[in-house]
């Protein structure tokens, strides 16, 4: 049991010393990589020139579709001349080199991983960073050719209660699953094994909302779940704050005169219905003209905001 323990750290420490020599944005993507990557095997792989056909200056460049909104220019006219628009599709012989460019990049990845967790590199690490770039990028080529295959049978398939973006967010996931398990060597076009995998991936969500429906029935409604609580507490410090002032003016806590008390009242409606008068409306009732009334109203606010600070605010 001890010398296990001392093997684990040893394997350990091996393995961080492998990383130190490695960038911060290389460590990263180093420990994403999975002691186990699996693949779809195949004969070719095991050719000395397998690399080299696939990756190297020999590969066969392929010109891949990939997924737009297909606006009508973009969209070619038939070759068989019956006017009728399609859109650009991979061959079946492209297809199927892609599938095996994937699968070999994650094959030669799968040998460095496992002998990495046997005995930790630096060289190995590196090369192990270099086959999961070639992995993410033949992924990248394949889903974007087929994304168009999951926006086509979302437009076909018809769910209750289901958004046409959240049936396209589940088919995306299950072309991407349906990627890493399709096998070329049985001959079939990708798009025969996909619709099939995309299919299946729409039943289980139509089954899981239905189920969901049942047991709560009544859809979300935002104008429901909005809070009122930061209006009803303005309205209460309101109240408060009105209450306050009429008892500060009805026990004149605040020392106001006779005028100042009268030009308060009326500029701001207190204890009277309807709305504050104007400052010439209250310069006529009390003999003053506009400025002056102005002035006196600002002393007495200054007087009753010190009366709230010493009666309320610091009790």
């Amino acid at each position: 049991m001890i010398r296990k323990t001392k093997k684990a750290d040893k394997r350990l420490r091996s393995r961080n010393d492998s990383l130190r020599c490695l960038s911060r944005q290389q460590r990263r993507a180093y420990e994403k990589i999975p002691p186990t990557v699996s693949y779809m095997p195949c004969e070719e792989f095991a050719s000395p020139d397998a690399e080299a056909r696939f990756f190297g200056a020999e590969a066969i460049n392929i010109a891949v579709p990939t997924w737009t909104d297909f606006a009508p220019e973009d969209e070619v006219v038939d070759r068989a001349g019956s006017g009728k628009k399609s859109r650009p599709r991979l061959k079946a012989a492209e297809e199927r080199e892609l599938f095996l460019r994937y699968n070999y990049a994650r094959y030669r990845l799968a040998e460095l991983a496992k002998a990495q967790v046997r005995r930790p590199m630096l060289p190995r690490a590196r090369q192990m960073l270099l086959w999961q770039g070639r992995v993410e990028e033949a992924r990248d080529t394949v889903t974007g050719a087929n994304l168009a295959l999951v926006v086509a049978m979302a437009k076909r398939t018809r769910i209750p209660n289901v958004d046409f973006s959240d049936l396209v967010s589940e088919g995306n996931m299950a072309l991407l699953r349906a990627i890493d398990k399709f096998d070329v060597r049985r001959g079939f076009k990708f798009s025969t094994y996909a619709c099939r995998a995309i299919l299946k991936s729409f039943h289980r969500l139509a089954t899981k909302t239905g189920r969901y429906r049942q047991h709560f029935s009544t859809s979300f409604e935002p104008e429901m779940e909005r809070s009122d609580y930061d209006v009803k507490k303005h309205e209460m410090q309101r109240r408060d704050s009105v209450d306050s002032l009429q008892e500060i003016l009805r026990r004149n806590r605040a020392d106001l005169t006779e005028t100042e008390r009268v030009v308060v009242m009326d500029r701001f409606a207190i204890g009277s219905p309807g709305r504050g008068k104007t400052l010439a409306q209250v310069g006529r009732r009390v003999g003053l003209t506009n400025e002056r009334v102005r002035q006196i109203q600002m002393h007495a606010l200054h007087k009753i905001r010190q009366a709230l600070d010493e009666d309320y605010l610091i009790a």
